[in-house]
């Protein structure tokens, strides 16, 4: 078992000097965010701790000088590593943490197929995040008080793909979870906020929902998505 052991240590080096001591990354966050929850639930799902350091977006703290210093494009989620190594946008932390921090591919794997569709969900996952944002935003900026007809028609094609993306796999990338579902869970669920899915129309887009809410790291999602989807709720309401 011994010699077992010793072989295993010296095929994961980097998770080791990992676990020796080094400090847990910073994440710049602001919980409201989606992609900034699609980070939270990769690491969590690979039991990396994070230096959570809230960023309140409604006070412009992502327009401080030291901020701008540090990422010119002032969003969340910004991982900075104790080295000073620095990046942004969810799309390109997600993969980089997994390949640095996770000690098996289970969520990212190596298979360059496999890896061609995972990239292009989350492209696809980009796409979808800026109807999702034109919609949103100026319910918060604008006083508006509804969806334009537009923006919904939009939001239900995006459903409409992904419906038949699932015919093909139970999750949006393979027959496993992968980051591409980190990615688009929290950003299909808030869509959900402002455009309900119907389960008659979306049977396999509700039930990838509904399953995605019974993983054991489930609420690295839960708790920023409830907070918005209360705040959406009020402007709408009003």
């Amino acid at each position: 078992m011994s010699n077992l052991l010793l072989k295993l240590s010296r095929l994961m080096p980097r998770y080791d000097s990992y676990l020796a001591g080094v400090m847990a990354p910073i994440l710049y966050s602001c919980e409201l965010s989606p992609p900034v929850r699609s980070v939270l639930l990769t690491a969590k799902a690979i039991g990396l701790d994070l230096n959570i350091q809230d960023i309140d977006l409604g006070k412009k703290e992502q327009m401080t000088p030291e901020f701008l210093e540090m990422n010119p494009q002032h969003t969340v989620p910004t991982l900075q590593e104790d080295d000073g190594f620095v990046l942004w946008d969810s799309h390109a932390i997600m993969p980089y943490i997994v390949e640095k921090y996770s000690k098996y591919d289970t969520f990212y794997p190596t298979d360059i197929k496999k890896r061609a569709v995972i990239h292009q969900r989350m492209h696809f996952d980009t796409i979808s995040s800026v109807t999702r944002s034109e919609a949103i935003n100026p319910l918060f900026h604008d006083n508006k008080t509804s969806i334009p007809e537009n923006l919904v028609a939009t939001i239900k094609t995006h459903y409409n793909f992904l419906e038949k993306i699932l015919e093909r796999s139970e999750w949006i990338a393979c027959d496993s979870v992968t980051i591409a579902d980190f990615s688009l869970i929290p950003s299909i669920k808030t869509a959900d906020i402002i455009v309900p899915i119907d389960r008659n129309t979306y049977p396999k887009l509700s039930s990838w929902l509904k399953r995605a809410e019974n993983w054991k790291y489930y609420d690295a999602n839960e708790r920023g998505h409830d907070s918005l989807k209360n705040l959406i709720l009020e402007r709408l309401q009003s």
